[in-house]
Formats: structure tokens, sequence, C-alpha cells
């Protein structure tokens, strides 16, 4: 995936390293107490996990992300902006905004001309999935090993 690593200051950094690690902490805490109520077995957890692989399939596609922290960062933005940005051929965005749309992640919006003008729109599920991978993406690119 060609996302570049994030560049931060330092007091921001630790910033936000500190509030990654609450949640983290947090999401730790849920885990172990819904196996420890619900008695899930390791092939329920299997199973559940498995449910998930065409999301993270979709999601860890080239393009998929970047085009979601593209929406993120610019709010709403057109096709030829978000091409211009991300230097995507046409049919690969055609194919990404389509399957994202379809997935729920996006939405497309069609403004009556002329000229007819359509926009791209992160959904709820599209911010938070997107927020949720910040943690995952530094995390796997950092240099640093976290114990």
């Amino acid at each position: 995936m060609s996302v570049p690593p994030l560049t931060l200051s330092a007091e921001f950094r630790k910033i936000v390293e500190a509030r990654m690690n609450q949640v983290l902490k947090g999401i730790e805490e849920t885990f172990n107490q819904i196996i420890e109520t619900q008695k899930i077995t390791p092939t329920e957890l299997k199973d559940e996990l498995e449910s998930l692989q065409e999301s993270f399939n979709l999601l860890f596609q080239k393009w998929s992300l970047e085009i979601l922290y593209t929406l993120l960062l610019k709010d709403a933005i057109g096709f030829g902006e978000i091409k211009k940005i991300l230097t995507v051929n046409s049919r690969t965005l055609s194919d990404k905004l389509k399957m994202l749309q379809k997935h729920g992640y996006i939405t497309r919006n069609v403004t009556a001309g002329p000229p007819l003008r359509v926009e791209y729109t992160l959904t709820s599920k599209g911010k938070n999935t997107v927020l949720l991978a910040l943690p995952l993406l530094y995390y796997s690119s950092s240099s640093e090993v976290k114990a």
C-alpha cells in the first residue's frame, strides 16, 4: 500500500499515542469482557473474524484507504479532484469509488448542471472506518517496537 508515513511534531505525536493507547486498552478490556461473559470459543471467534474478511479485503486493496483518507481531509470532492490528488487512472478510480459506495463507505451526490457535478463524501461508516484504521497504519509503520 502506498500510504506515506504521517509526519507529526514530537508533542503532537505524544498526544496521539496516548489517545491511541487509551482506545486500544478500552478495546482490549471490552474484548476480554465479551469473551469471558459470553464464553466464546476459539472456533466461534474464528468464524466471526472470517465474516469480516470481505470488508478487510476491500479496505486493504490498493487505492481504497487512499480514497477514504482523501475524502476525510477534503470532505466533499469531485472525481477529477480525487484523480489529480492521487494520480490514479480514471478506470481504477471509477471502479474503486463504485465498490466503496456499494459497501456503504461513501456516497455519490449528483448536482444538476450545467455543468453536471458529481461529488463524493464519506458516510458515517466510512469516516469511522478510516479513523479506526489510523492506529493500525500508525503502529504497523512505526519504527520503534512497542511492548
